[in-house]
C-alpha cells in the first residue's frame, strides 16, 4: 500500500520560517523529497530529522520554493551534508539576457547577471554548493514533475515578471520611500485590531503579499486518494495561477486533504474567493473536520498565524495545526511511533480588522 508522511520542523526564531521533509512510497517507488530548510541552523534540524526518522540522508529532490532567508538558508547545510539527487531552484541571472531591455540602466548582460546574483544571494549560495557537490539543479516551474508532486505555479513568464516588477531588483531598491512604506507597513501588519466577529465572518486586505512570496512554488501530490498541496509562502496571484492550472493535471477543486497555509498564516496572500475556489464555501455553523491545514509558525513571531486566516481554514471544514515550536506531521498510510494527534486549535472569536 502506498503512504506519505510531511513533517513540518518546527523553526523557531523571532520570526517564522518554512522547513519541510517528505517520504513517501507510491506503486513500489520510495522518494525522499525536502521542501526549504529554514534558517541556517535549521539545517541541522532538517539532516537530524532524515536520519532519526526516515533512516537516511540520501534526498531525492530538494526544493526551494522562493528566495527568502527563512526558506533557502538551511539548505545550505542539507547539500553540503546530504547526498542530494536534485536541486530544484529558480534561477533569475539565468534570464538577464532575456530582462536586459526591462532595465533602462543596464547595457550589460553580464553586469545585470552579476546584480540579480548579489540580490538574491541566497539562492546564488545554494547553486554554488550544487554545482562543487556536482548536484543537477533543475527549475520548478508550472509542469515539472518533482517525483511524485506537480508543480503548478509558478510559469516562467511570471517568475520573469516578478523579477523585474520586485523592490528588490537593480532599479527599484534605490527608493528609500518604497522601503520606509514598508517598515511602516509590517509594524502596522504585526499590530492589527482584534475584533470580535461571528462564525463565517471574513476579512482579508486589499493588498497582496512581496513579489519573491509570489515566486513560490505550489506543488501538489495524490496518494491513496488524498490530495496534499504545499504552497510556501504563495501569494492570490501564485495560487490563482496554480488553481487555473490544476484541472490540466487532474486535480479537481475545491477537494484538498492537505493544505499547507500560505506565509506561516499570513493574511496578505489568501482571500475569500480564492480560498472558496481551493478549499470549498464556508460552512453554515462549526462541524467536523474534514481536512488537515498545517501551518509552519514560530511561536515567538507574534504576528503569525493571523487568526483571520485561522477562522478562514476551520469555517471550511479544515483542523488547524501550527508548528508553533515543535515539529508535527501529516501522515497517510503509515504511523510513527511516539507521534499522537495534535491538539485542536480552538476557534479565534476575533479577527484582525
Amino acid at each position: 500500500m502506498s503512504h506519505i508522511e510531511i513533517d513540518f520542523i518546527g523553526v523557531e526564531t523571532a520570526k517564522s520560517g518554512d522547513a519541510i521533509t517528505i517520504r513517501y512510497e507510491k506503486n513500489g517507488v520510495i522518494g525522499v523529497h525536502v521542501v526549504d530548510g529554514g534558517y541556517v541552523d535549521t539545517g541541522a534540524q532538517v539532516i537530524e530529522q532524515l536520519r532519526k526518522f526516515y533512516g537516511t540522508t540520501r534526498i531525492d529532490n530538494v526544493v526551494l520554493t522562493h528566495p527568502d532567508l527563512d526558506h533557502a538558508n538551511g539548505l545550505r547545510a542539507v547539500l553540503e551534508e546530504c547526498e542530494v539527487g536534485t536541486l530544484w531552484l529558480n534561477r533569475p541571472w539565468l534570464y538577464a539576457a532575456e530582462l536586459i531591455d526591462k532595465f533602462a540602466t543596464y547595457t550589460s548582460v553580464d553586469a545585470l547577471e552579476r546584480k540579480l546574483r548579489s540580490v538574491y544571494s541566497a539562492s546564488a549560495a545554494l547553486e554554488e554548493i550544487a554545482i562543487r557537490r556536482g548536484i543537477p539543479i533543475q527549475s520548478p516551474f508550472q509542469g515539472s514533475s518533482i517525483g511524485i508532486f506537480q508543480v503548478l505555479a509558478p510559469t516562467k513568464d511570471r517568475y520573469l515578471d516578478l523579477i523585474v516588477e520586485s523592490d528588490k531588483t537593480p532599479e527599484a531598491e534605490t527608493s528609500i520611500a518604497a522601503e520606509s512604506l514598508e517598515a511602516v507597513t509590517r509594524v502596522f501588519r504585526a499590530v492589527a485590531n482584534l475584533v470580535k466577529s461571528a462564525w463565517g465572518n471574513e476579512y482579508f486586505p486589499p493588498s497582496g503579499t512581496s513579489n519573491e512570496n509570489e515566486m513560490s512554488v505550489v506543488q501538489y501530490a495524490q496518494i491513496n486518494g488524498k490530495t496534499i498541496v504545499l504552497t510556501g509562502d504563495a501569494g492570490r496571484e501564485a495560487l490563482a495561477e496554480a488553481a487555473d492550472y490544476a484541472p490540466l493535471v487532474g486535480l479537481t477543486l475545491p477537494g484538498i486533504d492537505m493544505f499547507q497555509v500560505p506565509h506561516h498564516g499570513g493574511r496578505h496572500n489568501v482571500s475569500t474567493e480564492l480560498l472558496d475556489r481551493w478549499l470549498g464555501a464556508r460552512h453554515d455553523a462549526p462541524g467536523y473536520s474534514t481536512w488537515a491545514a498545517m501551518c509552519s509558525s514560530a511561536k515567538a513571531d507574534e504576528a503569525h498565524p493571523r487568526k483571520s486566516v485561522m477562522r478562514a481554514m476551520m469555517h471550511r471544514g479544515g483542523e488547524f495545526a501550527a508548528t508553533e515550536g515543535i515539529g508535527i506531521a501529516w501522515m497517510e498510510g503509515i504511523s510513527r511511533e511516539g507521534w499522537g494527534p495534535v491538539p485542536s486549535t480552538p476557534y479565534p472569536e476575533e479577527q484582525e480588522d
